[in-house]
């Protein structure tokens, strides 16, 4: 009664909309920007059942939105870290941590368990996947996506309403779209968006207000406009998914967003006079690699800046994640430019590694 308190002395709610929230199930797609935002108000609001699920761990530059994690949280797993950071928060609901991938072989187990679906993925593998997995369980899909300043709410296979497919029939072309590793992200909006993804979660199991189903809702960081988008439910995308229901736990997840380039680790890398080193980051971006010799290339100049690339020797590509040098490997590639490759690590292992002690570069 007491931690509740301000939710039951509201009429709409009351003790009995209390209860509906302790009984209710809900699964949170991945402990990002926008998960962490939506499970610290999930979890405050008293949902009963929490389950989290991402594979990734806790980085550095992360902590700029992703507001559950701090710098003890580095290096751990997501998943787990916000399951301890929650429960501090609330110790009288249960969260499940599953520190593993979504994929078609699990997502149909998982979400049969839950009662509402919140996709806070930043790929669209990941979003049709749980937008498929939804239809075929029967669950309401609470989705949201960002972009540099902008942010995007709906509710998807709500109340016979339309599906991810239905607004976005098909994924973009790989490589297509970048993701805020790339383009960067306010750190605020998230939180934003994430607390109206919530509250979506909170107005389904409540049943009051008006649902974003059928609607996108956009929001605009710097302006502060706002529009809503009427989505049409579309049949065939239902009929699509619900005819390869016998075929999903076989569907190979692809999480991969470009195609495959030749890359090298550190530990292979010969840094000798024939080995150019080429840093495909903006120039504010930290670490700088000074102990040997780098060429400076941003993404964004690299066709404009190719009298700077040898042509002859091995060129090694590095950036802070590995996803601009891949397609800057891609790029020269298409423009003839050989004996390129992608360092698999990021540029902050690449510095640990040349000044770790007795290592042969």
């Amino acid at each position: 009664m007491e931690r509740y308190n301000r939710h039951i002395i509201l009429s709409e709610i009351g003790q009995k909309g209390q209860d509906k929230l302790s009984n209710a199930k809900v699964f949170v797609i991945g402990a990002g920007g926008l998960g962490c935002s939506a499970l610290q108000y999930l979890a405050a609001a008293g949902i009963g059942t929490l389950g989290i699920i991402d594979f990734d761990v806790v980085e550095v530059s992360n902590l700029q939105r992703q507001i559950l994690f701090g710098s003890s949280s580095i290096g751990q797993n997501k998943a787990i870290a916000a399951k301890k950071r929650l429960e501090d928060l609330n110790d009288s609901i249960s969260i499940i941590a599953y520190p593993i991938k979504l994929t078609h072989q699990n997502a149909l187990d998982l979400f049969s368990q839950y009662d509402i679906i919140v996709d806070g993925s930043d790929n669209f593998e990941t979003r049709y996947l749980a937008n498929d997995a939804c239809i075929l369980t029967s669950k309401p899909l609470v989705f949201a996506a960002i972009y540099k300043f902008e942010g995007q709410v709906s509710v998807f296979n709500y109340n016979a309403g339309p599906n991810y497919r239905c607004l976005f029939p098909s994924s973009p072309k790989k490589g297509m779209v970048p993701n805020c590793s790339e383009v960067g992200v306010l750190g605020v909006l998230p939180g934003i968006i994430g607390s109206l993804q919530t509250n979506e979660v909170l107005k389904i199991i409540l049943e009051i207000g008006d649902v974003l189903s059928g609607k996108l809702f956009c929001y605009n960081a710097l302006s502060l406009q706002t529009s809503i988008l009427k989505i049409i439910r579309n049949e065939t995308s239902f009929q699509s998914v619900l005819e390869r229901k016998k075929d999903f736990y076989k569907t190979q997840t692809n999480f991969s967003c470009d195609t495959e380039v030749n890359s090298v680790s550190i530990k292979n890398v010969s840094f000798d006079k024939t080995l150019q080193l080429i840093d495909v980051r903006e120039p504010h971006e930290q670490p700088k690699i000074t102990e040997i010799e780098v060429t400076y290339i941003p993404l964004s100049q690299l066709e404009s800046q190719l009298h700077k690339i040898n042509r002859v020797g091995t060129k090694v590509i590095f950036c802070q994640s590995g996803i601009r040098s891949k397609r800057a490997v891609q790029l020269l590639n298409t423009l003839g430019i050989v004996n390129c490759y992608r360092l698999n690590e990021g540029a902050s292992e690449l510095k640990n590694y040349i000044n770790t002690p007795n290592k042969t570069h």
